[in-house]
């Protein structure tokens, strides 16, 4: 997959394409429905693939004091991105100024002018631009000057319930009451925080159960603190069962003001510090709580990693 960040010339000279736009966080089964269409209709049409994005989430500028946490890095996401089989991904950066350009001069110089769109495939609530003034019938209207089509789609709905579509929010809905079996569904596959291994207080091996200490960036939405089963992937390609405490740690910390990820590899002995780790979590063992003393801790943590142990089949 190409990158393209220059947006003054062609990434494909002569040749037409047919894109879609959007924060693609998370790039979630609605999103690659909506890439999917996009494949096929440039392959029906003989034109390139492309996702027009932006390099953080647009509402961390518009509105920085609701924003909402990340599901994905910016690299996460554009490996997600490569990983559909698109062409190449249009990364905008998003500033101020780029939060003030109007709908219609925002479309003209990017879909028009460096993409030579055939086509435009959106959500049929799609808006952009300015104050979000852009939408479906302003893309229509360019279109037709220009010579593309859009494609207005419904997007993908949830099957496990609720009569809503696939959505990020959804997903860090989820999150936030710690179903990570429910957020990988609706992200086709178990969410996967990223971050360096830091050293800590070395509790954990005092207690008998070594952890790598991993420092998530702060943007990046975790789930709900609690204790979790899932798997540890290094850089080298291996990929550890571990069981993963998120929290506060309450037993020792009366008012820890941000939780920390640590993850217990099963079976693993090796020094993991300053490596750049992958921690998927896949299902939902406990909830943080406090303990009465060292004791009751240890023994609740051997349950928690056979607990581990046995839905990972490790």
């Amino acid at each position: 997959m190409r990158v393209i960040t220059d947006l003054s010339v062609s990434p494909w000279p002569g040749e037409r394409s047919v894109v879609t736009i959007g924060a693609y966080d998370g790039v979630h089964l609605g999103h690659q429905a909506v890439i999917a269409e996009v494949r096929r209709l440039a392959a029906d049409l003989g034109a390139r693939s492309a996702v027009i994005t932006f390099d953080r989430h647009p509402a961390s500028v518009v509105r920085p004091e609701s924003a909402p946490r990340l599901l994905t890095s910016l690299d996460q996401k554009l490996e997600l991105l490569d990983a559909t089989g698109v062409d190449g991904t249009v990364l905008i950066h998003f500033d101020e100024a780029q939060s003030r350009e109007a709908p219609m001069d925002f479309a003209r110089r990017v879909l028009v002018e460096c993409l030579s769109a055939r086509g435009v495939v959106v959500g049929n609530d799609f808006h952009f631009g300015r104050g979000r003034q852009g939408n479906v019938d302003t893309l229509r209207d360019l279109g037709a000057d220009t010579g593309f089509e859009v494609f207005p789609l419904t997007l993908v709905p949830r099957t496990d319930g609720p009569d809503e579509p696939i959505s990020s929010t959804a997903i860090r809905r989820a999150m936030a009451g710690g179903e990570v079996e429910l957020a990988a569904t609706l992200l086709g596959r178990p969410f996967e925080a990223r971050g360096i291994v830091v050293e800590g207080d070395q509790r954990g091996r005092l207690l008998g159960f070594p952890t790598a200490n991993v420092e998530v960036p702060s943007q990046i939405c975790l789930p709900a603190d609690g204790v979790y089963a899932g798997w540890y992937l290094r850089p080298d390609g291996s990929r550890h069962a571990c069981a993963l405490n998120l929290g506060r740690r309450p037993t020792f910390y009366e008012h820890a003001d941000h939780s920390l990820l640590e993850a217990h590899l099963l079976g693993f002995e090796g020094d993991l510090y300053r490596e750049a780790a992958r921690v998927q979590f896949t299902h939902f063992l406990r909830s943080e709580r406090k303990f009465d003393g060292i004791d009751a801790l240890k023994a609740q943590l051997a349950h928690d990693i056979e607990h581990a142990r046995s839905v990972l089949e490790a």
